[in-house]
């Protein structure tokens, strides 16, 4: 069995039908107190053209609230299979995402009700429109003094499910891979969560016959970043860097090292 590497994944997050780099906290249904690292000149089509030939795979778009469907079936229709899709799936619409172009639909706040709690069958519903391996689950969540909830609404509304070994074991069976965003430092760029980190590769590697792939987004703001989650998680890890990215109006790391750093791990 090959050794697991962490790998960079890209982004394409979606606001008003423009690319955007959003501090994730901040993201509520009035706007009114968005903070916006980034604004991008060119169309979420560049973008995911450029992840097609640089052969980046696994990387999502994020439709953050309405306006942005247009944006994100021209992101889909650049690179064909190649990027995930969330932002508003729900069982009726999942099936008509994939058949735009998505790998996998991502799902979170379709799977509870306005109180945030969970309903098991919103996600069969969802398993049924599209099939469990074709369902990323999004576990998007906000610390607390018990540990990591996971927030819906735009990261604004806490449920009922808290990130821990059962919880992450009883929803892995469920879909084909995590999506956890970091939501508290999510666009701040001021470093990952390590111990987020880390107790999600704890769980990866003591149930490693139950696990499945993990993308981890939040705070990532150099090269170094991507190694310390190598580190810290053997490798069963993946990594998304947004605004940071020298592509996104950041200085902290530049594009073609994220990709080469892809490149060295699949030698």
């Amino acid at each position: 069995m090959a050794t697991p590497r962490t790998r960079f994944r890209p982004c394409i997050d979606l606001h008003d039908g423009v690319v955007k780099q959003i501090v994730g906290g901040t993201l509520d249904s009035s706007s009114q107190k968005l903070e916006t690292n980034f604004v991008s000149d060119r169309s979420p089509a560049h973008y995911a053209e450029m992840y097609r030939q640089s052969g980046l795979t696994g990387g999502h778009v994020i439709k953050l609230g309405p306006n942005n469907d247009g944006a994100a079936r021209a992101a889909l229709a650049a690179y064909p299979q190649g990027l995930q899709l969330g932002g508003g799936i729900n069982p009726q619409n999942a099936a008509e995402w994939m058949d735009a172009g998505a790998s996998h639909v991502i799902a979170t706040s379709c799977l509870f009700n306005h109180e945030g709690h969970f309903q098991q069958e919103r996600l069969a519903e969802l398993i049924a429109a599209v099939g469990a391996q074709s369902l990323v689950i999004d576990l998007s969540c906000r610390r607390t003094e018990s540990g990591w909830v996971v927030a819906m609404n735009r990261w604004q509304t806490l449920t009922d499910v808290s990130i821990t070994s059962e919880s992450l074991s009883e929803l892995a069976g469920q879909c084909g891979e995590f999506l956890i965003h970091a939501a508290d430092v999510e666009g701040k760029c001021q470093g990952i969560d390590e111990e987020l980190v880390s107790f999600l590769a704890a769980w990866s590697q003591e149930s490693s016959s139950r696990a499945i792939p993990i993308t981890y987004a939040g705070g990532a703001r150099s090269l170094a970043d991507l190694q310390l989650v190598q580190d810290l998680s053997g490798g069963t890890i993946d990594v998304t860097i947004g605004s940071a990215l020298d592509i996104f109006g950041g200085d902290g790391v530049r594009y073609e090292e994220c990709v080469s750093f892809n490149e060295r791990v699949s030698v």
